[in-house]
């Protein structure tokens, strides 16, 4: 199979699982347009804020995106390209896109509130504190991850000390993104102009950043950068989302949608061929002797382009209160999944063209990512350095957009661990007060993703996959659980449920044994660290999981079980 066959089939299968499963989806759970929305009946200004599709949809692909749906696909063609796609498609439609959809309504339908929230109306009250616990844990993994891709991708030298132009670009652009982002902010809260005004103004701002950064880059050593994207973090997860989230993904959305047109363009005119075997086999041993098998490897490998548990933190956390229309709801969550299905399979094209007998050539996956698209490019007459600078940006684009948006939903999370709602605020204690406090809870997460993340993306990789699949284990239970108590069919989220959980536990056990055999050979701080996190992950999906379950398979309605606990008063 070519390039464009791949490509072609790609955009059959997912355009007409949106017009088809989605609409479905909708019309069985049922869509109100004229049900006012919780960004409406409980704005504040600060996380409930109506926005207009374009926007939410903006920050929705903007922040689900992230590196994940590059990286893995790329990590993950060791196995060849077949079982890749194939789990991207089907991954995509019947997991991925269910799951976003599902974990946006029922948010939406519950006073915009998070799945944390949902677990405890409909499972209980002990589910939600450890569901809360283990998020921000993933939450902490996530930041992690992505800050170290981040600031790799702003280093502005090579291990010889020589200057990279195209970081530096990357570096002096994002820095830019964030100035606009926030005029971009107050323009749209503080004028009256329509959508037309409002996208112009968002691609002038787009084409001044990128065209400034090509011509003035910055050149600073990846360790600072480092400590500068956590410094930006920091601000971030504490400004309103009118003020600098909203209109930040919305500038990037301009941005990142551009760069998957062009590729997808650029990969049917330019018909790249697939260097790559279309199987290799179930079990694959690295350069360092590891072994990775299909099952449960592939599954949690590609996480962001299939089905990625994060998305329903995002889709609950912060997107749901942005939404106007229950009608938005099913493009802002279902299409936003299936653009970053389409974007996978765009970096497994990528892989296969620039793969060679041996295998992928040396660099990490957005290299070799920006490295093909760069040369796809230049079939439609671009010059191939100016194209891998917009790609190499546009990766660092995702990644920045998704550290901003999961580190406020962890720290959302530690904040509502610890927050009681049974109590009068009077009664709250003074440990409690100083915990839920929104920049205490935001230091006190960062300084653990900062620790952790001197471990090196690639280190964490494999145990974020686990615990993100896990975690759309999770959701998919919550989801399942609230379509089931308010009599709507949920049939659809059981089998990707019952897989996920089989797929995360048997990561999750298998990365715990290479962490305590390598412990065992010699200690490293970061290792340790993700043995703690792996087993505390492990423990608490269990639990959740059992608990949901329980709810879920429960023969027993709430009626029947008021009526036994009645009897059982009396008896007594």
């Amino acid at each position: 199979m070519n390039g464009l066959t791949m490509m072609l089939l790609a955009v059959a299968v997912l355009g007409g699982a949106y017009l088809i499963y989605g609409r479905y989806l909708a019309r069985t759970w049922g869509i109100d347009p004229k049900a006012k929305t919780p960004a409406f009946e409980m704005e504040d200004g600060v996380d409930y804020v109506p926005a207009d599709t374009n926007v939410v949809f903006g920050h929705q692909f903007a922040s689900i995106a992230g590196a994940g749906p590059i990286n893995g696909p790329i990590q993950a063609a060791m196995f060849g390209w077949l079982p890749v796609m194939l789990w991207i498609l089907l991954g995509g439609v019947f997991f991925g896109a269910v799951q976003d959809f599902s974990s946006m309504y029922a948010s939406v339908k519950n006073k915009g509130r998070s799945i944390g929230y949902i677990i405890e109306l409909y499972i209980g009250k002990l589910g939600k504190q450890l569901f809360l616990l283990f998020t921000w844990l993933f939450s902490i993994l996530v930041v992690a991850a992505f800050a170290d891709i981040v600031a790799g991708t702003f280093n502005g030298f090579s291990a010889d000390g020589s200057a990279i132009p195209a970081n530096g670009a990357v570096a002096t652009t994002s820095l830019l993104f964030i100035a606009f982002a926030v005029a971009l902010g107050y323009f749209l809260k503080y004028t009256k102009f329509g959508k037309t005004v409002n996208t112009l103004t968002a691609i002038v701002f787009l084409m001044l950043a990128v065209g400034l950064g090509l011509a003035f880059p910055v050149y600073v050593p990846q360790n600072t950068w480092l400590i500068f994207v956590f410094l930006y973090v920091l601000v971030a997860c504490v400004t309103p989302v009118w003020a600098l989230l909203q209109p930040r993904d919305y500038l990037n959305s301009y941005l990142l949608i551009a760069m998957i047109v062009g590729a997808v363009l650029g990969i049917l005119v330019y018909n790249p061929s697939m260097n790559l075997p279309s199987f290799t086999g179930f079990q694959r041993t690295g350069t360092n002797g590891s072994v990775s098998y299909l099952f449960p490897t592939l599954f949690v490998t590609i996480a962001c382009g299939a089905v990625s548990g994060f998305h329903s933190l995002v889709a609950s956390g912060t997107a749901s209160k942005q939404i106007k229309n229950e009608k938005n709801i099913l493009p802002v969550s279902f299409g936003a999944m299936l653009l970053e299905s389409l974007l996978a399979i765009t970096a497994l094209i990528a892989a296969g063209f620039i793969a060679t007998k041996e295998g992928l050539p040396a660099g990490t996956p957005p290299q070799l990512f920006a490295r093909a698209i760069a040369v796809f490019l230049t079939s439609l007459g671009l010059p191939e350095s100016v194209c891998y600078t917009l790609i190499t940006l546009s990766i660092s684009a995702f990644a920045l957009t998704s550290l901003d948006s999961v580190a406020r939903v962890g720290r959302i999370a530690f904040q509502e661990f610890f927050t009681d709602d049974s109590l009068e605020p009077e009664k709250i204690s003074s440990l409690n007060k100083f915990l839920t406090n929104k920049y205490v809870s935001t230091i006190l997460t960062l300084l653990l993703c900062y620790a952790l993340s001197r471990a090196g993306y690639a280190s964490i990789w494999p145990l974020f996959g686990s615990a993100n699949q896990l975690l759309s284990a999770l959701a998919l239970i919550a989801c399942a659980v609230y379509l089931k108590k308010t009599n709507r069919q949920g049939f659809m989220l059981w089998g990707p449920m019952v897989i996920m959980l089989g797929v995360t536990f048997t990561a999750l056990g298998l990365k715990i044994k290479e962490l305590i055999t390598a412990l065992s050979g010699q200690f490293v701080f970061g290792n340790a660290l993700q043995l703690v996190f792996a087993v505390l992950l492990l423990i608490l999906g269990v639990i959740v999981a059992f608990e949901g379950m329980k709810k879920l398979i429960g023969k027993e309605d709430e009626d029947m079980a008021k009526t036994k606990a009645g009897k059982k008063v009396l008896a007594q």
